[in-house]
């Protein structure tokens, strides 16, 4: 069985690797390869593109890089036609993927999306033209499963595999020792994300921030997790504006996240990821003026923190555009140490983690694959 898989980015590449491990473990003689990352290749997929050289989010910035995302679907093509995959599987990165989705179809090669286009935040249209190009769709998020039932999608809601993603791999000592988590010193964690427009953008302002909180809290100390796909030359310029320590670490993400007490976080999976390891988090975004602009016309939901939209209400700070401020960012950041606010917030995540349906989501997915490619036979 051969699986052609397409994730473009940094949570997909994760997503992606799950699913090969869940996809090997029911048939070792599965063929795995396509686009990702070291997550991929580490997981046993053959990583014949890998995503650090093609992400791109943001309106702009994508019409910037579209020759060469079609000199990249007709690679693809090339590889569909050479391989001769028994399926192809999407992993969320819907502008690319939806456009090799349709050279999939093109091929008789049957299309299976998982995490399909967010249709439930904007373009509900986009869910219809999943339904006409895939075999069949995985959701993840109970209310994109609605949307896309109600488009004619053959959608099954899988639960979300971060439920089985999520898990330390350390003790909660060696955690705390790798981060330097000392008592009676709170332990702020920035988060800047993965590509380098976000750490321009974002961590300069975080950065700011950190003085303000050491007003309030001389005890606090700040860490700061560098993504796979970051820079180090371009951390380290960042961080040289600064003279409050922060401590750089690699690795151990969920590890890191459980031993801290508060996250500073560029708004993305990663807020769900905090969720689940059960740290309260100061969602931030900033993108340009032109993309922002396009957004506010045409996006439909109130929120972008994930945890907030399965709620239905804003249990963490959405700083965005002028509101991502040094002072807004120290004001949430205090907020969320003080005991009533810390219980508060812990108990709204406890509850929005429940709603991501039970464990057991990579495997169902993984045979719902394997079924599909079965069923092309």
């Amino acid at each position: 069985m051969r699986i052609f898989i397409s994730a473009g980015e940094a949570s997909g590449d994760l997503h992606a690797a799950a699913l090969t491990k869940a996809i090997l473990a029911l048939r070792p003689d599965a063929e795995v390869f396509g686009m990702g990352g070291d997550a991929l290749a580490a997981a046993g997929g053959e990583v014949l593109f890998n995503y650090k050289d093609n992400s791109v989010m943001g309106f702009v910035e994508v019409l910037r890089k579209l020759p060469d995302l079609f000199a990249l679907r007709d690679a693809f093509r090339r590889v569909m036609v050479e391989r001769k995959p028994d399926i192809f599987v999407t992993v969320d990165y819907p502008d690319f993927n939806m456009r090799v989705a349709k050279v999939a179809k093109s091929l008789g090669i049957p299309v299976f999306s998982f995490i399909p286009p967010s249709a439930w935040a904007w373009r509900r249209g986009r869910a219809r033209d999943v339904a006409r190009l895939a075999a069949r769709v995985a959701c993840i998020y109970p209310f994109a499963y609605e949307v896309y039932k109600e488009a004619g999608a053959p959608v099954e809601f899988v639960g979300n595999p971060l439920v089985d993603i999520v898990r330390p791999t350390l003790s909660a000592e060696a955690a705390k020792a790798l981060v330097g988590k000392r008592p009676g010193h709170p332990l702020i964690l920035l988060l800047p994300g993965s590509r380098a427009k976000e750490l321009e953008g974002v961590l300069p302002v975080m950065l700011e921030a950190l003085p303000l909180i050491l007003k309030q809290q001389p005890q606090a100390e700040f860490v700061l997790q560098q993504a796979p796909s970051v820079d180090a030359d371009q951390l380290s310029r960042i961080l040289a504006g600064t003279t409050v320590p922060v401590r750089v670490v690699k690795g151990h993400s969920y590890d890191v996240m459980g031993a801290c007490d508060v996250a500073l976080a560029t708004s993305g999976t990663v807020i769900l990821e905090c969720a689940l390891c059960g740290l309260p988090s100061v969602i931030c975004y900033k993108a340009s003026a032109i993309s922002m602009a396009i957004a506010k016309a045409l996006v439909k939901v109130k929120y972008i923190g994930l945890p907030n939209l399965l709620m239905g209400r804003e249990i963490l700070p959405e700083l965005i555009q002028e509101k991502m401020t040094p002072e807004n960012m120290a004001h949430w950041v205090l907020k969320f140490l003080e005991p009533e606010a810390n219980a508060r917030v812990h108990a709204d995540l406890r509850e929005a983690v429940s709603r991501l349906g039970e464990p057991g989501a990579v495997k169902r997915t993984a045979a719902l694959i394997i079924q599909t490619a079965e069923e092309k036979k």
